[in-house]
């Protein structure tokens, strides 16, 4: 099969791309964004060619498939409508591919991509698996039994997805322009739910995952103790995080995990309950678990000179406040300072108070203006970054021209926040931090 990717530098499209090429099917795309993504990483270790322009040949055997991102009448989708090839949703293609295995459908509002990607670990550290996963990254054979599967409720695409095992770590107000109303969005999760045909493992912590009307078989895990496995002896340490499973009552195992905040071992304990179910021995899972470094940028670290730097993709203020906690944890002694780029006008409408309530948490908040490529600011009068800096302790805005306001945050952590790309802010704040740390000419003078 030939397939055409419409906006293949996409965290969603590029993982589907590299997972037709290799299951055998030649595969090439289209983007806008000539700049590097690390999205493209992996289509270009596969050789898949990237298009820029509007006239290059494509077959008209191929099969077309785009991101959400492009409107209907961009041209490179005009082009391929009118010359007549077929052109399927993405989910609709991936829901094809994961029926040829025995899938394995993470889902929930918030810790998809880690819990999927802790998954995925633990299976290549056994007998292996294909996985889809959101952060641009994906494979897949024909040799192996098992694929994983990350399943995003945006516009509903989880629902062409009927996978023998499913995960559902949370149930949260998101996408409301997408679905009316937290009710829709549980009502789209219980479709979901009951179109996996074994087992489903859910938080029990959460009151709407617990509302849902399950039809198939499923576990409910939480810290709560009416759930059917309780994390008990929490231990959350500089180093990471230590707990225990209980199962029926039961101690499973104890098991350490190198990551931050209560979300994590949440997000572990459903990875660990669904390869135990599948089979993997308990001794490779908490190995496994041991060695787990974050999916792509997940509470990324790096330290430049005595700054510290964090990359995140906390875009909601669940997510957020989450992901504070993490750093508070590993860093209990730091000021700490939010850089976040807001995605999208309806969620900076739709959540602004929340967004508050998270960043206030922080000691210093910088917003840049919102970014958003499937929306019009048009749409949204009056929605900006500043409805959310007047709402903070200590908030300002932020710009790539003005990352010198960083210049006093040398000694706190920094951390970077948003799904969209936040790149040339982190490389214009390290090179910021290199000019300041330079030894000036007055440093050698006698």
């Amino acid at each position: 099969m030939k397939y055409y990717c419409i906006g293949i530098k996409g965290t969603g499209m590029s993982t589907l791309a590299q997972i037709l090429s290799d299951l055998g099917n030649e595969v090439s795309g289209y983007d806008d964004a000539r700049g590097h993504k690390f999205t493209q990483d992996g289509l270009e270790d596969r050789g898949i060619p990237i298009y820029y322009d509007h006239d290059h040949d494509i077959d008209k055997d191929t099969i077309v498939t785009y991101s959400v991102a492009f409107s209907e009448d961009h041209p490179e989708l005009q082009r391929v409508k009118k010359m007549g090839l077929t052109i399927k949703r993405y989910c609709e293609i991936m829901g094809d591919v994961i029926s040829m295995f025995k899938s394995i459908g993470v889902s929930g509002t918030h810790g998809k991509t880690s819990t999927s990607s802790m998954l995925k670990h633990i299976l290549s550290n056994s007998f292996g698996c294909n996985y889809f996963i959101g952060a641009g990254d994906g494979y897949a054979t024909k040799d192996n039994d098992y694929f994983v599967v990350e399943s995003d409720e945006f516009n509903r695409h989880f629902t062409a997805y009927h996978p023998m095992y499913s995960i559902i770590t949370n149930i949260d107000a998101e996408h409301l322009e997408c679905y009316k109303d937290i009710n829709d969005i549980r009502d789209t999760f219980e479709i979901f739910a009951n179109q996996t045909s074994k087992l489903i493992i859910a938080n029990g912590d959460n009151s709407e995952v617990k509302k849902i009307n399950y039809k198939t078989k499923v576990l409910f895990y939480g810290y709560g103790f009416n759930n059917d496995v309780v994390i008990k002896n929490l231990k959350l340490e500089e180093i990471g995080s230590r707990f225990d499973i209980y199962i029926k009552e039961e101690l499973y195992g104890s098991f350490e995990l190198p990551l931050y905040g209560k979300h994590m071992v949440l997000n572990a304990t459903a990875a660990i309950l669904m390869a135990k179910e599948i089979g993997i021995d308990k001794e490779t899972i908490r190995d496994s678990i041991k060695t787990f470094k974050n999916a792509e940028r997940r509470f990324a670290i790096q330290k430049v000179g005595e700054t510290i730097i964090i990359d995140d993709y906390a875009h909601h203020p669940t997510e957020i406040s989450a992901t504070i906690d993490g750093i508070r944890q590993k860093y209990p002694n730091k000021r700490l300072v939010i850089v976040f780029k807001p995605n999208t006008y309806s969620r900076t409408k739709d959540f602004k108070d929340d967004f508050i309530k998270a960043l206030n948490k922080a000691d210093k908040v910088f917003l840049t203006e919102i970014e958003s490529n499937r929306e019009k600011q048009e749409d949204y009068p009056g929605i900006c970054s500043n409805n959310i800096i007047e709402g903070l302790n200590d908030g300002d805005l932020i710009s790539d021209d003005t990352i010198d306001k960083l210049a006093g945050e040398l000694d706190s952590v920094v951390c970077f926040m948003g799904c969209a790309y936040v790149d040339t802010l982190i490389n214009n704040f390290k090179d910021l931090i290199i000019k300041i740390n330079e030894p000036k000419e007055a440093d050698f003078e006698e």
